[in-house]
């Protein structure tokens, strides 16, 4: 393993160098908005034993980063897994970096690794469960891809449909948020099995992102009645829907299931920004239908990381999964990046790639 020896200049040149992060202004009250953020520029300090320095080369954009925001810590409970964060403290956020200093037995410098970096340019980091750092394997892929495809969307979309769905060729499944990270993931997976696949998305761009990764019916929410169209859509009823998005349609889903339905309850954007929480009126459905609903949180399946991986990236190669990847340019992009989900300006997995020059 190569180490970096603690020499004098080097503690020097380390006091001096600096960091550039974004950290809490405000709690968003409703979608995210410029306020909302503050830039900080910090020294980034030295590299303790057992410790590593990192450098960020690309950090991920989800919706979930607006609700790190708003988790003060004044909330009894950790949000999505991770801790309140108080007013400057600098975001959470998933990302790829590079080793570029290590005092740690196992970490050497040049290794590129994914997990918890926070909204900055460097991390020095011990490296702990917490992070949840995985290595990154598929160097012959875009580092892009690690960032949200090959981790935790990807993990996502793969087992949450995989082991959660139970799905069988020649099933319905429906898809809400289907041009999204992980929607647009899923209309593929089940197409390869053989599914009958709905997307539903909004605005005529992104339907056309949805029929081209081949579903066979697309829904505009913005512009169709979605109810309506799920009728239309699914005469025989809804075997499988995977919820993205929550609200008002999951109400609409509900009440198509065929019998022995699965829902399955990945994401709920819809809801993130209401001033009250969204409730169902409709759930006994599931009891009509013999359905059977079910949650899905990803870092309950870790285990199944290189399984996913693997397989995921072998269908890249294979070029049978076309990942949408929606990348903007600078770390002063960050802001707009979380913003534009809420817009839903994104399609696909959006992220900021950080380091220019990589």
């Amino acid at each position: 393993m190569t180490r970096h020896p603690d020499m004098p200049e080097r503690k020097e040149a380390r006091k001096q160098a600096r960091k550039e992060a974004w950290g809490v202004a405000a709690r968003p009250d409703g979608p995210p908005k410029p306020t909302d953020f503050v830039f900080k520029d910090e020294p980034i300090g030295d590299v303790g034993e057992g410790e590593v320095l990192l450098e960020t080369l690309y950090l991920g954009i989800a919706p979930v980063m607006r609700m790190y925001m708003m988790n003060g810590p004044e909330c009894p409970m950790p949000m999505a897994g991770e801790p309140p964060l108080a007013m400057g403290d600098t975001i959470h956020g998933r990302g790829v970096a590079r080793v570029l200093e290590s005092r740690h037995p196992d970490y050497a410098v040049g290794d590129v690794v994914q997990g918890q970096l926070g909204w900055q340019t460097h991390k020095i980091s011990k490296m702990t469960a917490g992070e949840r750092f995985l290595r990154v394997t598929e160097h012959d892929l875009s580092y892009a891809l690690a960032v949200r495809i090959l981790s935790m969307t990807g993990l996502t979309a793969y087992s949450a449909y995989k082991y959660r769905c139970d799905p069988k060729p020649g099933e319905t499944l429906v898809v809400s948020g289907a041009a999204g990270g992980v929607g647009h993931l899923i209309v593929q997976l089940a197409k390869a099995d053989g599914l009958r696949v709905v997307g539903i998305a909004g605005g005529p761009d992104k339907c056309a992102i949805v029929s081209d990764l081949g579903a066979d019916a697309v829904i505009d929410y913005k512009a169709e009645d979605v109810a309506a169209r799920i009728t239309e859509t699914c005469p025989n009823g809804i075997d499988i829907y995977f919820d993205n998005v929550g609200g008002e349609i999951l109400m609409a889903c509900l009440d198509n299931l065929a019998m022995s339905g699965r829902v399955l309850l990945c994401g709920s954007i819809s809801e993130y920004g209401r001033a009250e929480p969204f409730g169902l009126t409709n759930y006994a459905r599931l009891r009509r239908a013999e359905a059977d609903m079910h949650g899905y949180f990803v870092y309950n399946h870790l285990h199944r990381f290189d399984e996913t991986v693997s397989a995921l990236a072998g269908m890249i190669r294979a070029g049978t999964l076309k990942p949408l990847v929606d990348e903007l340019v600078g770390f002063d992009k960050m802001p707009e990046a979380l913003i534009g989900v809420y817009d839903g300006t994104n399609v696909g997995t959006r992220c900021v790639k950080v380091k220019r020059d990589d």
